[in-house]
């Protein structure tokens, strides 16, 4: 009730996103590393770009792994020790794996690491994969992420710019995600 209560606000006052779309930069030869929520390129080199249609049909069909790259807000350091600390919770496309910070310009060996095996695990070691990268609309993260993906060998690589902000304007589900965890953050088996 509460979503088709929102739309329906949206709807009357009018959205923005689709008129970001107007607003497309040019796409780069290299990462961005600043500004990351901007307006951001219409196309990925050597990638597909996908509609929130296509995301949905794809999602649907079970034909692809989503991959969530938002970042995750980092525990601020000294904090006094009585202080609970809660994270903030990131509501994803069902089904996702999300790998948090890894759409950086620059990232960390660890970081980069991460991201691999990530992908690894995601897609079974299978680089003919479907692969779809996101996070929110107008950032460059998803983008990052998408062409660093494409720079590691997988061959199927497709960017849903609109990401999480996108799929849930057009009334699809979101379900609230944890990140994966990190080689440090592995418990025994």
């Amino acid at each position: 009730m509460m979503r088709v209560f929102a739309g329906l606000v949206l709807a009357m006052v009018g959205s923005t996103i689709p008129a970001r779309a107007q607003e497309r930069a040019p796409e780069p030869e290299q990462y961005r590393t600043e500004n990351y929520r901007a307006p951001v390129p219409a196309t990925l080199s050597g990638g597909r770009v996908l509609t929130t249609a296509e995301a949905e049909t794809i999602w649907r069909a079970k034909t692809g792994v989503f991959i969530d790259v938002l970042p995750r807000a980092p525990k601020p350091q000294n904090l006094p020790a009585d202080t609970v600390w809660r994270d903030k919770p990131r509501f994803s496309i069902p089904g996702s794996v999300w790998l948090p910070d890894t759409g950086y310009g620059k990232l960390s060996a660890a970081t980069e690491d991460y991201l691999k095996q990530g992908l690894k695990r995601a897609s079974g070691r299978n680089d003919g994969m479907l692969l779809v990268i996101y996070c929110q609309a107008d950032c460059w993260m998803s983008w990052n992420a998408a062409k660093r993906v494409l720079s590691y060998g997988y061959r199927d690589v497709a960017w849903y710019p609109e990401g999480t902000d996108g799929w849930e304007f057009a009334g699809l589900p979101l379900v609230e995600s944890q990140p994966e965890p990190r080689a440090a953050e592995e418990t025994p088996r």
